[in-house]
């Protein structure tokens, strides 16, 4: 998914001169709070910030005003125009040179809280580009699917595992409408994916985090006539939603319940938690009692099954030893190498052998994560190098890359709820090349693992849109997982 605000179809007629469609250079909605910064040029000449407006539903917004907007969300199918007012209007078919900035701040992604009342630190995301667009009224075409794709071998009862997907899967896809809700869950169902189907609430519901009627009627209606099985409803806590402060306790607690009341509407039995907070989890156990849902907390890169932050997590169950707490484990924690694909997407923004290199050697070390990533970027300076030419990629490399050994999710066997069968590519022979699939599957099944994978292809993250088609990756995983699967059943586990 290409760190961007503009595409190649962005530039557009407007009476005030020209506009802007822009694209969410996010895989999900954001506040329009989390909008800190929107700088342009067109032609060489910088915009006053006094001519830009940032219009979103037919309402227009000063740039200055957009870190106040903390109840209007941009919706990820949502491109809104950045309004350039232009003595005179640009025509269709005209080429004009604009560089764009922008800088937005991810209000679930806390680096640490705030103090006194203030505000916390969150992993920001910065979006440079330099294009040459022509002005244009039409929306660039979808790029052709593939169909014709052989049926997987049907699932039986002796799998000890259960196959699925997350449509986060199709983030760039579903960002660029190139499917609608319904559509997507077409294309799962015509390639043979399933049955479980797992959600991030903030990229699918345009009403986030309301779940209201009608989506819930539209939800079923394309869901149950492919036979789909809910598995999993994944959460996000906006704790940055405000610039001002960060949430209160109860402003968590109440943003968590109308989250699960929406995942329980939807029939989802588990639901991906965010914070593990101790007071928040004993308000929210009643909660999830009544709504019969199990909660589970994700165990993400860099961190593992016996990582620090995860062991305070653990005693935290310990203490409330309660059957619906678990964990979802993420398969980003334990890889062997850095993803070709993100190696790829760093090439691209400027990197050179020397710079990937050094990238896989810091990586690869038992330092923390924060000390790997400013390794890194102290590197970059060295070379003269700006990281901000990386995007988030700086930050990403270390934070989705994780290589704790997989082993180690037996620790913890009894308690993972759900699978976030992580990948970022399927190579010719079949394999991923960065996670070593069939020994994570030879740990779970040993490990008596007998809940759903659901397939979650991240490389949206560093590819770019058309690259590849991530169905059809899936699909590739699916059988790589079940080729494992009969491997160990084989060997006689």
């Amino acid at each position: 998914m290409p760190n961007g605000l503009l595409a190649e179809d962005s530039l557009r007629p407007h009476p005030d001169g020209l506009a802007l469609r822009l694209t969410i250079p996010w895989y999900r909605s954001l506040w329009l709070s989390s909008v800190s910064t929107i700088r342009l040029t067109v032609d060489g000449a910088e915009i006053p910030a006094d001519d830009l407006a940032f219009e979103l539903d037919g309402t227009r917004y000063a740039i200055a005003e957009l870190p106040g907007q903390s109840d209007q969300l941009w919706f990820l199918q949502q491109h809104p125009l950045l309004v350039v007012r232009r003595d005179a209007p640009v025509a269709i078919g005209e080429e004009h040179a604009v560089e764009i900035f922008g800088e937005l701040r991810l209000p679930y992604m806390q680096i640490a809280p705030g103090r006194d009342g203030g505000p916390g630190m969150y992993v920001p995301n910065v979006v440079r580009q330099s294009l040459t667009l022509t002005v244009t009224d039409r929306d660039a075409a979808a790029l052709a699917t593939v169909s014709d794709v052989p049926p997987p071998p049907p699932a039986s009862d002796a799998d000890p595992v259960k196959l699925g997907l997350t449509l986060y899967s199709a983030s760039a896809e579903f960002r660029a409408g190139w499917y609608d809700f319904d559509g997507l869950l077409d294309r799962v169902a015509d390639l043979g994916i399933g049955p479980g189907i797992e959600i991030v609430a903030s990229q699918v519901v345009p009403t986030y985090p309301v779940i209201t009627d009608a989506f819930v009627a539209r939800w079923r209606a394309a869901f149950d006539r492919h036979g789909f099985d809910e598995s999993s409803f994944g959460a996000n806590l906006d704790m940055g939603r405000r610039r001002d402060r960060d949430m209160t306790p109860d402003e968590e607690f109440e943003f968590s319940e109308l989250l699960f009341q929406g995942a329980r509407k939807l029939g989802f039995p588990l639901v991906r938690i965010q914070s593990a907070k101790p007071e928040l989890l004993r308000r929210l156990l009643p909660v999830a009692e009544a709504l019969d849902l199990t909660l589970a907390y994700e165990i993400h890169a860099p961190m593992g099954p016996n990582s620090p932050e995860i062991m305070k997590v653990r005693d935290v169950y310990a203490d409330l030893d309660s059957p619906l707490l678990g964990f979802v484990a993420d398969f980003s924690s334990t890889m062997h190498a850095m993803s070709p694909t993100l190696l790829r997407a760093v090439r691209r923004a400027g990197l050179d052998d020397e710079a990937v290199a050094r990238l896989q050697q810091i990586w690869a070390t038992d330092a923390s994560m924060r000390d790997r990533q400013q390794e890194f970027i102290a590197y970059l300076d060295s070379r003269d190098f700006d990281p901000g030419r990386l995007g988030s990629f700086a930050h990403l490399a270390f934070n989705m890359h994780g290589h704790v050994d997989p082993r180690e999710w037996a620790d913890i066997m009894p308690q993972i709820k759900h699978v976030h069968a992580k990948f970022y590519d399927i190579d010719e022979n079949g394999q991923e090349p960065a996670i070593d699939y069939p020994e994570l599957v030879r740990v779970f099944v040993e490990g008596g693992y007998r809940g759903y994978w659901s397939s979650e292809w991240e490389g949206h993250a560093f590819a770019e849109l058309g690259e590849v088609d991530p169905l059809l990756l899936v699909r590739r995983q699916h059988d790589l997982i079940r080729r494992s699967m009969h491997a160990v059943e084989a060997a006689g586990v």
